[in-house]
């Protein structure tokens, strides 16, 4: 009887000192799980409504979440009474070891979520970076995937895209077409000015404003270079530029317009006589040897 009293004082002690603090914890943990999964809702509601991107707007309650969720156990730890000093180093060390384990994948996350923030391209833009073009198809946290115009699947990483240098063609509705045509130092100039005004006028998808530009560049070597600069729509812009190459070609054959090349004239000086003679004369002096 003795221990059975002893053994219920000691287990009314433990009641009574952790009970409380149990109650205590676990309301505070229900309340922090809670208040982790609605707050994280209303972020992703409040970034679903600034219209951004959805992946982002994944990521960011998902990383609200587990931000709350961790606090929320460190509260319900000191709640208890169990010194956290201890478990946040601990948790700060692993998690800057997981830090540098992926750094490079950590690099990528931080450049997607700044490229959807920003938004320097978006899905459908034709887009050139680091030597590499193509339409991008998909932006993701970690890559960003661009199908080639030979239809090649290319997955660039997102710090690639966000430390070179980018060019995204489609954010500009029209594109400045830039050729340079070389004629011989024969050309009548102002013929040639005339026929590369008719080209670009019979081209109906060439835009009447801004208004094309054609001048003499520069009195290169071997020809006089015309710079000839129209405008047309961004869609427009292959079609048209294979177009002009090409008409300028046929007219220009037409009106007996001269593009240069390059050519070499060799000069031979004296001939192949005295090398065959001498030739000869050795085979003789052989002969009668």
């Amino acid at each position: 009887m003795e221990n059975f009293a002893f053994d219920s004082q000691y287990v009314e002690t433990i009641i009574l000192t952790w009970g409380p603090r149990l109650i205590s914890a676990l309301l505070v943990f229900i309340l922090g799980w809670w208040l982790s999964r609605r707050i994280s809702s209303v972020v992703l509601g409040l970034l679903v409504k600034a219209q951004m991107d959805p992946t982002l707007a994944s990521f960011v309650r998902t990383l609200t979440h587990a931000v709350l969720v961790i606090l929320t156990v460190i509260i319900t730890l000191t709640q208890l009474g169990i010194q956290t000093t201890s478990l946040i180093a601990v948790v700060g060390a692993a998690g800057l070891a997981v830090g540098l384990a992926l750094k490079d994948s950590l690099s990528n996350i931080a450049a997607g979520i700044l490229l959807t923030a920003f938004r320097p391209f978006r899905i459908g833009d034709f887009i050139d970076c680091a030597g590499t073009a193509g339409t991008v198809e998909h932006i993701g946290l970690l890559y960003t995937e661009l199908k080639t115009s030979n239809n090649q699947h290319v997955v660039m990483p997102n710090s690639n895209l966000l430390q070179n240098t980018l060019t995204n063609f489609s954010t500009k509705t029209e594109r400045r077409i830039d050729m340079t045509v070389g004629v011989g130092y024969s050309s009548n100039l102002a013929h040639v000015r005339k026929v590369l005004e008719r080209i670009l006028a019979e081209e109906s998808r060439i835009l009447p404003a801004p208004a094309p530009v054609i001048g003499v560049a520069a009195l290169a070597d071997n020809s006089v270079n015309f710079v000839v600069r129209p405008w047309v729509k961004s869609s427009d812009y292959w079609d048209v530029y294979f177009a002009l190459n090409e008409r300028i070609k046929t007219l220009f054959d037409e009106e007996n317009i001269e593009i240069p090349f390059p050519q070499r004239t060799i000069h031979i000086e004296g001939g192949f006589t005295e090398p065959a003679v001498a030739f000869a004369s050795s085979d003789k002096v052989e002969n009668q040897a």
